[in-house]
C-alpha cells in the first residue's frame, strides 16, 4: 500500500481563474477572425499584446537585423540543438518506409507516407521565450518533408524575441510572424488575406492557445491537446536527494499548476528530498512559480519495491518520467505509459526539454495511455493504395465482395463486385438482365 509523505493540496491553489470563461473568449475571437480576417487579428493583437506593427510578417531584411542582435554563442547553441533534433527526426523518418506487396497474384496493395502540405508552428512567449519549441516543431516538420512551415510567436513586453526569431529562421521556417495568442492560431487555421491557411498546427501554449487548437481541430490537424507540464521521478535508495529535488523543481517552475511527483522505495530518500526541496525553494529565482506548483501539486509516495513503483507510475501516465535507480533501463521493460523516459542520473528532463534531440511536445493529463508525443510521423499522412491487374483475381474478389456486402445489406456495394465477377469470371446476375458480360447502358433494377 503506497504511503504518502506529501499529497496534493489544490484547495488553496489560485492558479485557475473560475471567473474567466476561456472557451467562450476563444470561441468569440475565432468567430470574429473568421468573419473579419486581418482586421480582427490586428484588433486582438492590440488588445491582448499591445502589438500592432505595419506587418506581422517579418521580411528577410528584418529577420537578419534581428538575428544580428543575438549573441554568437546563442546562435551556435541553437545550431547544435537543432542538429540534435534534426538527426533524431531524420532517423524517425527513415524508420517509416513506403512499401507495396502482392497479396495475391495480380492484387497489389501499397502504403505511402506523404508530408502534410502546410504547417503552422506556434512558439510561445509570455512568461518565457521558449525558443526550444521552434526546434521541436519546425525542424521536425522539415525533416518530415513539409514544404511550407510558418511560425508565429508573440512579442514579449512589446519587444520582438530575437533569440526565438533566430531559432525559427535557422529551423527552416518559410515565413515568420510576430503574432501570438488565439489570434495567431485562428489566423493560421482559418487563413486571412495576409496569412495563408495551414493544414496542421503544432506547438504548446497557454490555456487560451490550447483551447483555440481544441476548438479548431477538425478544420485543421493538431499535434496534441496540451495541459500543464508534468514530471514523475521513480527513485530507489541509491538516488541523490539533492538531484531528486533539483529535478522536481526544474519542472515545477514551468507554471503554477505543474504536477511534480516522486515515487520511491526509500522513506529516507523521500524525507530527505522533501527537506531539500524546501531548502532549494529559498534560493531558486523562480521559486514563486515553482513553490506554488510544488505546494499544490507536489507528491512524495513511498512504495514497497520497484515493481510497485513502476506500476503506480504507469497509472499516472506522466508526460516526463525520470528513472533514478541502480538499473534504470529496466523501466523500458516494466513501463508502458509515459510521454518520454529519462534513464539514470546522467540524464534529466531538462535535457529533453531543451537540447538532447528528442521532441519535448509530449502528452499530458493521462494522454500517454493512448498516444506518444510530437514526432516526424505527426507531419505525415500514412495512406494506402490498391491495384488489381489480374482479370481472374478481380472476378474472384467480385464474388467475395458481393457475398460480404450482402451479409451487411449493402446491395450497392455488392453490385460493384457483381459487375467485375460478371465481366471477368462470367458469373451471371439477375439484376444485370441482358447486360451480362459488361454494362453498356444504365438499368434500373426492379
Amino acid at each position: 500500500m503506497p504511503a504518502y509523505l506529501k499529497q496534493k493540496n489544490t484547495g488553496g491553489n489560485k492558479s485557475a481563474s473560475p471567473q474567466v470563461d476561456v472557451p467562450k473568449i476563444v470561441r468569440d475571437v475565432i468567430s470574429d477572425i473568421r468573419e473579419n480576417g486581418d482586421a480582427a487579428v490586428r484588433l486582438y493583437s492590440e488588445k491582448f499584446d499591445k502589438w500592432s506593427p505595419k506587418s506581422f510578417r517579418l521580411s528577410e531584411d528584418e529577420i537578419q537585423t534581428i538575428i544580428a542582435k543575438v549573441p554568437q554563442q546563442t546562435i551556435e547553441d541553437i545550431k547544435t540543438v537543432q542538429n540534435n533534433v534534426r538527426t533524431f527526426a531524420l532517423a524517425q523518418r527513415r524508420s517509416l518506409g513506403d512499401f507495396e506487396l502482392e497479396i495475391r497474384p495480380g492484387v497489389h496493395l501499397g502504403q505511402k507516407n506523404i508530408p502534410i502540405s502546410s504547417v503552422g508552428a506556434y512558439i510561445p512567449g509570455g512568461r518565457y521565450p521558449l525558443l526550444a519549441s521552434a526546434h521541436m516543431t519546425i525542424v521536425t516538420a522539415k525533416a518530415a518533408g513539409v514544404p511550407r512551415v510558418i511560425a508565429c510567436t508573440p512579442p514579449i513586453l512589446g519587444e520582438i524575441p530575437a533569440a526565438t526569431i533566430a531559432a525559427a529562421y535557422l529551423a527552416g521556417a518559410d515565413d515568420i510572424y510576430v503574432l501570438g495568442g488565439v489570434q495567431a492560431v485562428a489566423a493560421m487555421a482559418i487563413g486571412t488575406n495576409s496569412i495563408k491557411k495551414v493544414d496542421f498546427i503544432a506547438g504548446p501554449g497557454n490555456p487560451f492557445v490550447a483551447e483555440a487548437k481544441r476548438q479548431l481541430f477538425g478544420e485543421i490537424g493538431i499535434d496534441l491537446p496540451a495541459g500543464p507540464t508534468e514530471v514523475l521521478i521513480v527513485a530507489d535508495d541509491k538516488a541523490d536527494p539533492s538531484t531528486v529535488a533539483t529535478d522536481l523543481l526544474s519542472q515545477a517552475e514551468h507554471g503554477p499548476d505543474t504536477p511534480a511527483v516522486l515515487i520511491t522505495t526509500s522513506r529516507t530518500l523521500g524525507e530527505k528530498a522533501l527537506e531539500e526541496v524546501e531548502r532549494q525553494l529559498k534560493i531558486l529565482p523562480t521559486a514563486a512559480l515553482a513553490g506554488t506548483s510544488w505546494n499544490a501539486f507536489g507528491e512524495v509516495i513511498v512504495v514497497e519495491n520497484l515493481d510497485e513503483a513502476y506500476q503506480l507510475a504507469d497509472e499516472y501516465a506522466s508526460e516526463h518520467v525520470q528513472i533514478l535507480t541502480e538499473e534504470p533501463r529496466k523501466a523500458l521493460e516494466k513501463m508502458s505509459n509515459y510521454g518520454a523516459l529519462f534513464l539514470g542520473e546522467k540524464t534529466c528532463v531538462s535535457y529533453g526539454d531543451k537540447v538532447i534531440g528528442t521532441n519535448h511536445v509530449l502528452p499530458t493529463k493521462g494522454a500517454a495511455r493512448f498516444t506518444g508525443g510530437l514526432w516526424v510521423g505527426k507531419y505525415l499522412k500514412t495512406v494506402t493504395y490498391q491495384e488489381v491487374t489480374s482479370e481472374r483475381e478481380s472476378g474472384e474478389l467480385g464474388l467475395l465482395c458481393g457475398r460480404a456486402a450482402r451479409a451487411e445489406n449493402f446491395e450497392g456495394h455488392a453490385r460493384s463486385g457483381d459487375v467485375r465477377a460478371n465481366k471477368y469470371n462470367g458469373q451471371k446476375f439477375e439484376w444485370l438482365g441482358d447486360l451480362q458480360g459488361g454494362i453498356k447502358t444504365p438499368v434500373i433494377a426492379q
